[in-house]
């Protein structure tokens, strides 16, 4: 006999599941100090509201080393409030990435662009208004590859520290800003810890921006760097995000093909200049003696030697008298006898 289905009763308007939650304080009071609690859902470790809601978009084209990759993670793992996506394709235009924020719900963004597997550059931007600015990064050192003694709490909020030339020049002023927009985490925010355990720097030396990330010691608060570490060399500030009109060109730029290029020049000078020093050292062998003329006053000096005179010998000197060994007479007689005493005792 089939069983029949069972009708479920439908529940009174007003009455619907609802998720189950921890008891209230009064609730726990009256309860019987034996009875077992399921849960408690503790208190939300920041009461604040978040207010600033900067996301930054970290992301990179293809064709990047693993170092790149490396440094990548780490500033996502610094920045709790930035975002991930796929690597963009080397066809696509640097607007794209505008569209690419709106869709991930970022307003900030950094872009790692590679350029023939060998140099690295970095976009920082706002989008979408602007402005942007574009490095030429250098002398990356990532977090795994630095092993220093410095940690600190992951989601933590990072102090910022600038250079005092950020707040004499300009462009400096601007790419401040930049940095302070980007870097530094949101209070309150969701990811973050409301704790204040480490320290970004930005030092100007070289005419380059050098970015080193130091722990705060809590006893002594003396410095202990952490890591990653680069350093930015400025190219251009742009109005645009990813491009518009150039607010400023770095005039102590040089670019890396000109840099190789200077260097391969240097070495082939080097090496004409060896090959000159060889041909003049041949034609030098092979040139023709010069006589030098006899000095006069080198004789001065020579005493001449007294001559003897000339003997003429007619007859043929006589032959000395060969004299034979003495011991080799006696080692003769010696060996005779020893012959003579064997013949006779073997007769």
């Amino acid at each position: 006999m089939a069983a029949g289905k069972r009708k479920r009763e439908a529940l009174p308007p007003g009455k619907g599941k609802r998720a189950r939650t921890g008891p209230s304080a009064a609730e726990a009071e009256a309860a019987p100090a034996g009875a077992p609690q399921e849960y408690s859902i503790p208190p939300p470790v920041s009461q604040g509201k978040w207010k600033n809601k900067e996301r930054v978009l970290i992301f990179s084209s293809r064709g990047i080393n693993f170092r790149t990759r490396h440094l990548m993670q780490d500033l996502r793992t610094l920045m709790p409030h930035s975002k991930a996506d796929t690597k963009m394709d080397r066809k696509d235009q640097l607007f794209v990435i505008n569209e690419v924020c709106e869709m991930k719900n970022c307003n900030k963004c950094i872009f790692f662009e590679a350029k023939k597997k060998q140099d690295l550059y970095m976009w920082l931007s706002n989008t979408p208004q602007g402005p942007s600015a574009k490095f030429l990064v250098q002398n990356v050192h990532t977090l795994a590859e630095l092993k220093m003694t410095g940690n600190c709490l992951r989601g933590s909020r990072p102090l910022l520290s600038f250079d005092p030339i950020f707040d004499k020049e300009p462009h400096y002023a601007l790419l401040k800003e930049l940095f302070i927009q980007i870097f530094s985490t949101p209070q309150y925010h969701p990811k973050s810890q409301p704790f204040v355990d480490h320290v970004f720097t930005f030092t100007v030396t070289d005419e380059r921006i050098w970015f080193r990330n130091y722990q705060i010691i809590e006893e002594d608060a003396s410095l202990v760097e952490i890591g990653p570490r680069f350093v930015l060399n400025l190219i251009k500030i742009f109005q645009g995000s990813f491009g518009g009109p150039t607010l400023y060109e770095n005039p102590h730029y040089q670019s890396p093909n000109m840099h190789r290029r200077l260097i391969r020049l240097s070495v082939a000078a080097k090496f004409r200049e060896k090959q000159h020093v060889k041909e003049v050292q041949k034609e030098k062998k092979k040139a023709s003696k010069v006589l030098v003329k006899e000095d006069p006053t080198e004789v001065v000096f020579e005493t001449p030697a007294e001559e003897k005179p000339v003997e003429i010998q007619l007859v043929k000197p006589e032959s000395k008298p060969i004299v034979k060994d003495k011991k080799k007479l006696r080692k003769i007689q010696r060996k005779k006898q020893k012959k003579l005493f064997r013949t006779e005792a073997s007769a």
